[in-house]
């Protein structure tokens, strides 16, 4: 057994109890050059850096250039929504999940050929989900069948170890998967406002993952990686208020759509994610990639929240932006933020000199957000081109992160250690 190193340690924790089922029993040692399979962060991060990079190439296909999908109930840009929500975001929360996990509990989780082929029915999800409506079902089949594995590969080894604390992230998971079943039961007639639940929902609870899992890790890696003693404040009831409102607020915009009562939930999500950022910021991030990337994640997070609060007063900004704020800028960079720690970590090298292609990958992805959110508001005039050039930050910033991380994820890690 060997105990697991600070960087190795996604999720970390404080207490003793948490500290001592960090020591794994490791499994067998492979010196197999190709070593994609031995955890879960491997395949599904170049999975997902890989589909990050096509989706958004298809997308373009059919927004500027008049690519034809095959669906006759499924507007384009719906398709665009759920590929990025279940398909790239979902990706990353699996290979995060089931290498965070194994942490956690000090089990090992999914390897092997059950990894195989919890990536492969999701690989069949996106492809068949491609030929529109001749191959929906299949694609329903494969999509919903990779969902309740996620969940069964990243409950049981919680529940054996009886780690009731993690149940809030779990469920997440689980109502993930539920309103992916809502967008495919929308398509196949039987639920009237299924895409849009799906779509909205979806989006809104990996932002609940986002905030809570970034409640538990951005403070701590901050803290570790400036370089100089620094205690951040992180009060309970700030997280406990910002997630109270953050439900009320999904609630209230996917099944109630009322703007004004949005607007007001909104405003005070958005008082709150100022105070969440004073506490955590340092001067020192701005000198680490790996963790002005999480930290910007969370600014646009807080100004899709200034979007929501201005809209029932002004005409300037769209729900559209608001979302965008959301998925491109925050869940875009906290993403390729995390990704890039934990393929380092875990591949037994040091976090706190990674390449510096992973920082421009993060500015192009950053520039991106920001000609997707600003210009778009304020010259609509040229809304094409602002929507093609973001498409094109984000993908060649995904394209250098995929050069720089893919050798990293198929070799076995340097140190010589599993994982």
């Amino acid at each position: 057994m060997r105990p697991l190193l600070e960087a190795d340690y996604p999720f970390p924790s404080k207490t003793g109890q948490d500290m001592a089922l960090l020591n794994i029993q490791d499994p067998p040692r492979s010196d197999a050059p190709f070593s994609l399979f031995v955890l879960g962060f491997r395949p599904f991060f170049l999975a997902a850096g890989l589909f990050a990079v096509a989706s958004i190439g298809i997308w373009m296909a059919v927004y500027e250039f008049g690519f034809s999908l095959s669906f006759a109930e499924l507007a384009p840009f719906q398709w665009h929504a759920h590929e990025m929500i279940y398909g790239y975001t979902l990706a990353v929360v699996a290979g995060f999940l089931l290498t965070a996990i194994r942490n956690w509990t000090g089990i090992q989780t999914w390897q092997g050929a059950r990894l195989k082929i919890l990536l492969l029915l999701w690989l069949a999800a996106r492809v068949t989900l491609l030929f529109g409506d001749a191959l929906l079902p299949l694609a329903a089949a494969f999509d919903l069948l990779f969902n309740l594995l996620l969940v069964a590969a990243t409950t049981e080894p919680v529940l054996k170890v009886r780690q009731w604390k993690q149940v809030g992230i779990l469920a997440k998971v689980v109502l993930i998967g539920l309103f992916n079943a809502f967008f495919y039961l929308g398509l196949l007639g039987v639920l009237d406002q299924g895409v849009d639940w799906s779509l909205y929902g979806g989006l809104l609870l990996l932002i609940a993952l986002v905030l809570a899992m970034g409640r538990r890790v951005i403070p701590f890696f901050i803290e570790r990686g400036v370089g100089y003693p620094l205690q951040l404040a992180n009060p309970r009831w700030l997280d406990v208020s910002i997630l109270v409102l953050f439900l009320a607020f999904s609630i209230v915009e996917v099944f109630i759509l009322e703007p004004a009562i949005s607007g007001w939930l909104a405003t005070a999500l958005f008082a709150l994610s100022l105070i969440r950022l004073y506490n955590w910021h340092t001067p020192g991030i701005w000198g680490k990639p790996l963790l002005w990337g999480l930290y910007m994640a969370l600014v646009f997070i807080s100004f899709g929240f200034l979007v929501f609060a201005l809209l029932p007063h002004s005409t300037l900004f769209t729900r559209s932006i608001g979302f965008h704020a959301f998925a491109f800028g925050g869940i875009g960079l906290i993403t390729l933020s995390m990704m890039s720690r934990v393929t380092l970590g875990h591949t037994g090298r040091d976090i706190q000199s990674p390449s510096p292609l992973i920082g421009l990958a993060q500015w192009l992805v950053l520039a991106g957000a920001l000609v997707r959110l600003l210009p778009t508001a304020f010259w609509p005039q040229h809304y094409s081109l602002w929507i093609a050039l973001a498409q094109l930050l984000w993908i060649f910033g995904f394209t250098v992160f995929v050069w720089v991380n893919a050798p990293l994820l198929r070799r076995p890690r340097v140190d010589g250690a599993p994982g």
